[in-house]
């Protein structure tokens, strides 16, 4: 075969080549980007989150996903809004002082709210809700009633016995045909609906950021908690076999600090497993100095982090 033969066969095989290389991993690319912005398992065991400096929960046992907010934006671990938490199974517990604490900063932070100054105590199996009717000359009022969960996965807090001045008014409101609905009007409220003696509360709108979404099928009231069940336990997570107290990630991509994971593997594990996990996520970076990380052989992060509330100086946290 001639020298140009030879050199022009040669030719259209590196051609090929290079074509046959691209092609492939233009695919890959395209795949990559298509599920970049796709959910991010979770699973946590014995968490007591922090939202904010006055309203915190228990998370006793987690399973879900973290869901972009803003696709194709990845979640980003660090901004709370580019994600929400979507439960597929979860029981997690407030104190009566959260609740009371999410009401008065949220629900009912605004100028013209109906009621103000709530205070929440419980007792057994009974709530007792306590505040002022800002509406009606700063009334102070008294509700003692029980929680029970709504068909469409809401808490229902029903009104047994309401005092208004410290004088029982239930039977009166009664007679007249007046209900809590309509002496406190909660239309302009988010998470908090009033329907004749009872106050409904949306737990996926009551809350700060990040925002939860799930539907509650069981409620009960443990010493000074409420204990919420969110969906139906169903097989074992992929977290199951893990001890000790630990917030787990999996899957497609995540964005941790300056740190983006591809097929994330990613957990959060508690250096001390004698209590709760007590995390903060808009300081959890002092938990990271506090702590210490390693990487597993399949390039998985394992992150070890001091307990927020066990970080030496609060000056570290107050910035």
């Amino acid at each position: 075969m001639p020298v140009r033969c030879v050199r022009l066969e040669r030719l259209r095989r590196l051609i090929a080549f290079a074509v046959l290389s691209v092609i492939p991993l233009a695919g890959v690319d395209d795949q990559r980007t298509a599920t970049a912005a796709g959910p991010v398992r979770v699973a946590m065991k014995n968490v007591f989150y922090h939202f904010s400096d006055s309203i915190a929960v228990h998370i006793i046992e987690l399973q879900g996903q973290l869901i972009p907010t803003k696709p194709p934006q990845i979640v980003i671990f660090d901004d709370k809004d580019s994600f929400k938490l979507a439960f597929r199974y979860a029981q997690i517990a407030i104190s009566a002082d959260s609740l009371a604490n999410v009401l008065n900063q949220r629900v009912f932070a605004a100028s013209d709210a109906p009621i103000k100054d709530l205070v929440i105590q419980s007792t057994g199996n009974i709530v007792v809700v306590k505040g002022t009717l800002h509406r009606q000359g700063n009334i102070s009022f008294e509700t003692t009633g029980t929680l029970a969960t709504t068909s469409d996965g809401r808490i229902r807090l029903h009104a047994q016995h309401v005092k208004a001045a410290h004088l029982p008014v239930k039977g009166l409101m009664d007679l007249l045909g007046i209900e809590i609905a309509k002496l406190i009007n909660t239309k302009q409220v988010s998470g908090v609906t009033a329907e004749k003696d009872d106050l409904i509360l949306d737990p996926q709108l009551i809350l700060p950021p990040p925002r939860i979404e799930g539907r509650v099928t069981a409620v009960q009231i443990v010493g000074n908690e409420i204990v919420q069940t969110f969906g139906q336990k169903g097989d074992a997570n992929f977290a199951e076999g893990l001890r000790g107290n630990y917030m787990a990630y999996r899957d497609n991509e995540l964005q941790f600090g300056k740190l983006t994971m591809h097929d994330t593997d990613m957990i959060l594990i508690d250096m001390d497993p004698q209590d709760p996990f007590d995390f903060y996520l808009d300081h959890y970076k002092d938990q990271l100095v506090a702590g210490y990380s390693k990487t597993t052989p399949t390039f998985g992060l394992r992150v070890y982090m001091r307990d927020f509330n066990k970080l030496k100086s609060a000056a570290k946290v107050s910035h």
